[in-house]
């Protein structure tokens, strides 16, 4: 269904190119790359450069899922991010949920994961129903004959607006904790070069211990006061793991919020097969998972030595999983390209794998299927008004700018 897709070269990757590098992934041509080396299913090292001691990399679905699996001999505890490694680890690593491994993951998880939850995705039902009403409302009164980017004005609101309500942050600071998200995550983007990422963090974990210090006087049903009640966490700990929440709720999300109209601009007839059978919805979110894949990479560090994907592996080495690249593996999704919806099972990696498959998901599911029940209703058509920009990051398959024009009902 997908259609004018851009053309792409078919650049050549050597072991030894920095696969880290974010320029590489600020066009399309990275499909091509990444639909070469699936079929090659070999491990590809990268020397010295965004990472300082350089990883090995996967793509296959079957290689990313055995280096992600509960079995496997790697860890996430020196970080989950080209840049991480043995010898230069995370200062979050052994604290927050998505770097820390054995019981005290065990802990984290259980304190975090009730919010997250599909429990909590159904209590919070009607405040995303609300806060898609007031997007789509906005979005229409907003529009010029030129259209609207999508990314820049739409993408961010509705999983900011779920991550803060959960977190107990007023939404009279939501502009203020999505900016220094941006920011967080922005890497080389010239619209965020104001600030680097690490001062983005230091605002966000200062943002937090404000936060912190009300909820001691004034506890609440948000999580910050539910880490705070449980007694058995530092001021330091529950900071780094509201950072996580707050990024990982918002950063990924918001690419995949961006990537609904995308794909319903490529797919014309998605969105009226979703109009006539909204039962179809919840298969659509599964296949835009898979098709827009917005988490770009996760690592892991081998605790011995190892196979990956045909190579020796020492232990203590960082290893790559390319979950986009895994997502397009013709071995599993025929017409990888195409965004389907008869692709049944649909195996993808969108939310990674194992013991670190993301708590959000239930969330993130929630969220895209009230978004695409809503315009489904609401719309008649989506057209792209200008091709895609694409971010130049390694950690999310991000949109730069979604220019669109809607055809409203």
């Amino acid at each position: 269904m997908e259609r004018n897709q851009p053309a792409m070269t078919n650049a050549a990757v050597h072991d030894g190119a920095d696969l880290g590098d974010p320029h590489i992934y600020q066009t399309a041509d990275r499909y091509r790359m990444w639909e070469r080396l699936v079929a090659q299913d070999r491990a590809v090292w990268s020397s010295p450069g965004s990472s300082p001691g350089g990883f090995w990399s996967v793509f296959s679905h079957q290689a990313c899922s055995e280096l992600l699996a509960p079995s496997a001999p790697f860890t996430s505890e020196y970080g989950m991010m080209i840049g991480f490694d043995r010898h230069r680890p995370d200062k979050a690593g052994g604290t927050m949920l998505v770097a820390s491994e054995g019981s005290r993951h065990t802990q984290l998880r259980r304190l975090i994961a009730p919010f997250l939850s599909r429990t909590s995705a159904q209590s919070l039902a009607s405040f995303v129903d609300r806060e898609v009403t007031e997007i789509l409302a906005h979005l229409r009164d907003g529009e010029s004959p030129a259209g609207r980017d999508i990314a820049a004005h739409v993408g961010s609101r509705l999983p900011a607006a779920v991550v803060c309500e959960l977190l107990g942050i007023p939404a009279s600071d939501r502009d203020l904790v999505v900016g220094l998200t941006n920011h967080a995550f922005g890497g080389k983007e010239p619209a965020f070069a104001d600030m680097e990422p690490s001062e983005a963090h230091t605002q966000i974990l200062g943002y937090f211990l404000d936060v912190i210090l009300q909820r001691r006087d004034d506890p609440g049903t948000d999580l910050v006061t539910a880490l705070l009640t449980e007694g058995s966490l530092d001021d330091r700990e529950i900071l780094i793991n509201c950072d996580n929440v707050l990024i990982g709720g918002n950063e990924t999300t918001r690419h995949a919020v961006t990537g609904c109209f995308h794909a319903l601009a490529e797919n014309p007839a998605l969105l009226p097969a979703l109009r006539s059978d909204p039962a179809l919805i919840p298969v659509a979110v599964e296949e835009i998972l898979r098709w827009v894949s917005p988490a770009m990479h996760v690592l892991r560090v081998s605790t011995r030595p190892v196979v990956v994907a045909g190579q020796d592996v020492d232990e203590g080495v960082a290893v790559v999983a390319w979950l986009p690249a895994a997502n397009r593996d013709p071995a599993v999704f025929p017409r990888p390209h195409e965004l389907r919806l008869d692709r049944r099972p649909n195996r993808h990696l969108a939310f990674g794998h194992g013991l670190h498959h993301c708590l959000g998901a239930a969330l993130a599911r929630a969220e895209l299927t009230a978004l695409l029940g809503a315009l489904a209703h609401r719309l008649t058509g989506v057209e792209l008004a200008d091709r895609p920009q694409w971010m130049s990051v390694n950690q999310v398959q991000g949109y730069r700018s979604l220019p669109v024009v809607l055809h409203w009902r």
